[in-house]
């Protein structure tokens, strides 16, 4: 197994997480925002996709450039879905966005992977490393689902998973 084959992994796992959060939610309750909150919970579902469409996008093209355009053009280049309405359409984007972005990643494959990218605030990493960071906030996100359920009276699904319900 290589270093991509393990971060693609980790993905995986991180999204799963991701969908089990969003299914945990009641679907009558996503587009509230917790008082004082910017985002709803398929606003950060939406968020999520177009997240992972930028990394998968941009980390597999030989020229890729996080500075190369702006935040708001790179997410415009490289995410196809609009937000999604209900629930279902969240969790349908949200599967159809990693199983194409991992087919992208695998495609670029690990020499191109391991070529530097210049990062939003203009640092050069290696796009694997950058794969560190993109999973990293896909779970952040993740967790915001976790604490909206709490505030909803729900018990998270990583929770429920936890104690075998």
């Amino acid at each position: 197994m290589t270093l991509l084959d393990e971060l693609l992994m980790g993905w995986c796992y991180t999204r799963e997480g991701v969908i089990a959060e969003l299914e945990n939610l009641p679907p009558d309750r996503l587009e509230e925002r917790p008082l004082g909150v910017k985002r709803s919970a398929l606003d950060l579902a939406h968020h999520i996709v177009e997240s992972g469409w930028l990394m998968a996008g941009e980390l597999s093209r030989s020229d890729g450039d996080f500075q190369r355009k702006s935040y708001d053009e790179l997410v415009a280049e490289h995410t196809p879905d609009p937000g999604a309405r209900d629930r279902h359409e969240a969790l349908e984007q949200l599967q159809r966005a990693h199983e194409a972005g991992d087919a992208m990643l695998r495609s670029a494959g690990p020499d191109l992977l391991q070529r530097p990218i210049r990062q939003f605030n203009g640092v050069p990493a290696s796009r694997l490393s950058w794969m560190h960071h993109g999973i990293a906030h896909e779970e952040y996100h993740r967790g915001q689902l976790a604490v909206y359920a709490r505030l909803l009276g729900v018990t998270p699904a990583l929770t429920r998973q936890i104690l075998g319900e």
